[in-house]
């Protein structure tokens, strides 16, 4: 009794293992008729599984009629900043989404080589509108109405106080200008180049000139 139970489980398993390679290899069948779904012919150019000579096309031709071509889905992700597109800056305010992000997300690999943070490329990005002053002065105003805005933002932003100070190379004690020996003397500064190029001997001339 239990050598025909054992015999007929062992031919229950085996009969469904067969199934599944059966239903593995359809599979795998399938997928290779979507993959080589181009290899289809058409009206004016036959296939490579449907050659003239043939009575009668080959079963992988009839496969390929039946599958559809093979699609790559794309993975869709969800972007952190879909929610606030409806609210996306007029070109007065940077985006909240910009004032509170400050470090990269947990979730991402930081990128290699220096870039700059990416709060501060988003603020630039999305900074307030600067107009020159002809976009912002009026048809119908005067200049000088115009202008005054620029000028009140000039005095309120200033490069340095000191207009006149060289601030790029003013804490550098660079040595003082020695004047040149052929343009100086110990009675005063030669006109040289100005008023002659060479130097004149009257004692030496053989006549009055």
């Amino acid at each position: 009794y239990y050598r025909s139970e054992l015999q007929e489980y062992a031919e229950m398993k085996e009969n469904e293992e067969k199934r599944k390679d059966l239903e593995k290899k359809e599979k795998e069948k399938k997928y290779r008729a979507q993959k080589m779904h181009y290899l289809l012919s058409t009206k004016q150019i036959p296939g490579i599984y449907n050659s003239p000579f043939r009575k009668s096309p080959d079963p992988m031709e009839l496969l390929l009629r039946k599958s559809k071509p093979l699609t790559h889905r794309k993975q869709q992700m969800k972007s952190p900043f879909a929610d606030e597109l409806y609210d996306w800056p007029t070109c007065k305010e940077p985006p909240a989404f910009v004032k509170s992000l400050h470090l990269l997300p947990a979730d991402r690999q930081k990128p290699q080589g220096p870039f700059r943070n990416p709060a501060e490329v988003l603020w630039q990005r999305y900074k307030p509108l600067e107009p020159t002053l002809r976009m912002r002065e009026s048809m119908y105003s005067p200049p000088a109405k115009a202008g005054g805005a620029t000028l009140r933002q000039e005095w309120r932003n200033p490069t340095h106080d000191n207009e006149f100070l060289p601030f790029s190379s003013y804490h550098k004690n660079y040595e003082k200008y020695e004047p040149s020996l052929l343009k100086s003397d110990k009675y005063g500064q030669e006109a040289y180049g100005t008023k002659y190029f060479r130097e004149v001997y009257p004692k030496k001339w053989i006549a009055d000139k």
